[in-house]
Formats: C-alpha cells, structure tokens, sequence
C-alpha cells in the first residue's frame, strides 16, 4: 500500500499539468506533442515533449519521431528529477500524513472525502487516516484508468537517458511542488476538485493525448480552474522554466518533457520561447 501511495504523490504532485483550462485569444498549435526549438544562437536544436504522467499500458505509446529526437539531444529534463533516490524518499515522506486526517479536516470535509473514496476506490477514509490529503487524491486520480497499473513517460525516459548515458535534471522538487499545490489549494477545494474526477473526463483526456491533440487538451470539456489557481499551477511554473531554459540550451542539446498542459497557451511553454526569439515547431515525423 505504501509503494502505491509513493507513486500517488508523484501523480498528484504532476496530475494538474495534463488538464489546463483553455484561455482568450490561445495561440492555435498543430498536434504535436513533440516540438523543436532552434535559432536565436543555438548550435543544436533541443526537444520539448508533452507527457501524460500516467497511461494504460495498452494506451502507452513512443512515436520514432520521439525516439530519435530522444537519441539526438545530451540531456533530459524533467518537471522533477525521479532518478534521484532523494526525490524519491521525499515523495515516500510527502504520502505520510503529520497529522491524521480525522484531525485535520472538519466532519463535513471527513464525510465528502469518505463518500468520494467508497464511490471510487470501496476504501473508506478512516483506512487511509495516515496519508495526506494529495496522496489520496493521487490514488484516486489513479483509480479513473481502466488498468490495474499506470506506465509512466518519465520513468521511460530515465532508463532512455540511463542506457544512452545522458545526463538527467529536474526543473522543480517533490517537495517543492507540493508546496505550490498547498498554496493553490484549500483542503476543501482538493475535496472538491478530486470529486470531480472521472472515468469519462479520463478516457477523453488519454484519447486525445493519444490523438496528440494539443488545442483539445488544453481546454475542451474540462471544468475552469481559477485564476489563482492557473497563475501557481501551470503559469508561473511555464514561466520559471522558459526563462531558464536559453541558457541551459546554450550548453547543451535538452530533451524537455514535461506534463503536456504545460505546452499550448498564451502563457505556454511553446509561446514563451517563441516571444524569447526562438523558432518553436512541430515534429509531425
């Protein structure tokens, strides 16, 4: 059970970069979930690739284009380093809840909460008393796939990188993205919002990942985040990383993956390198 509530951290702390709420005036993208950036001093081109951080195995899939865009580049770089064995201690510790949930949340938050886990998972919450709010959230979210286990991208591609012996990094911590889902989140809107997870809105969101349908995606049938919420989860996180993207490119060749929701938008990671001068574009083959 441990080992399932580890990688339902890992889920949770990345689950909110798939589903990124349409904004005004978005910049149409091609589908693509692979695109090249070159230009404005680049000796190399580097790589962004948008991930869903957990699929069924019989829904997995690595186009050619990704493989070979994955053998030409120096460095992986994900959202977190999971290579890392710190990361990976810090996502067991960020399951295990400081204080029990029967004392953290109030009867009314207690009872959603119970009412949510039965309807999705047959556990009740007074079973799950010693994990954090996140990790249960995660096992949820977990729970909406039609298989038994979830194959990860990121994980794919850290034995990619292992066996081609490329270098691994990580824009963010375990610990630091859990703090920003603390600062976006009250208790009782995590509630809210893992109620409203589904088996529909999930078989929809993997059809069109799988039909590298970015525009859908990134709005199209799924429920308005907040402005706050938008701003801590998906737009200052774009942000950070498309600033320090220029010059770790200038050292080195990237393969970038990152949740896919990160990628389209007027705050996207594709916009904004294109606004800091770079030529951004498809890989279609």
């Amino acid at each position: 059970m441990k080992n399932l509530f580890t990688s339902a951290i890992v889920i949770i702390t990345l689950v909110f970069s798939v589903s990124v709420q349409a904004q005004t005036k978005t910049p149409k993208l091609e589908n693509s979930l692979l695109w090249e950036v070159s230009g404005n001093g680049l000796s190399k081109p580097s790589y962004v690739y948008g991930t869903i951080h957990g699929i069924c195995p019989n829904d997995y899939f690595m186009a050619e284009k990704t493989k070979k865009a994955f053998q030409k580049s120096d460095k992986l770089i994900l959202e977190i380093n999971l290579s890392d064995p710190n990361e990976i201690a810090e996502a067991q510790k960020s399951s295990i809840s400081s204080e029990p949930l029967s004392k953290k949340l109030t009867k009314e938050q207690l009872s959603k909460l119970d009412s949510i886990l039965q309807k999705n998972t047959g556990l009740k919450v007074k079973q799950l008393d010693g994990f954090t709010l996140a990790a249960i959230m995660g096992f949820i979210s977990i729970k909406t796939f039609d298989c038994e286990t979830l194959k990860s991208y990121e994980s794919d591609f850290i034995d990619l990188a292992k066996k081609e012996n490329k270098t691994i990094g990580g824009f963010e911590t375990v610990k630091g993205q859990s703090s920003i889902l603390s600062n976006a989140y009250t208790d009782s809107e995590l509630i809210e919002t893992v109620g409203d997870f589904s088996k529909t809105e999930t078989k929809k969101m993997v059809e069109d990942y799988k039909a590298e349908n970015l525009m859908n995606l990134h709005g199209e049938n799924e429920k308005a985040m907040s402005d706050k919420v938008r701003k801590l989860i998906i737009d200052d996180r774009n942000k950070d990383w498309a600033h320090r993207m220029p010059e770790m490119m200038k050292e080195e060749s990237l393969f970038v993956a990152v949740g896919v929701g990160h990628l389209p938008g007027k705050d996207g990671v594709i916009n904004l390198l294109k606004k800091a001068g770079y030529k951004v574009k498809p890989v279609t083959k």
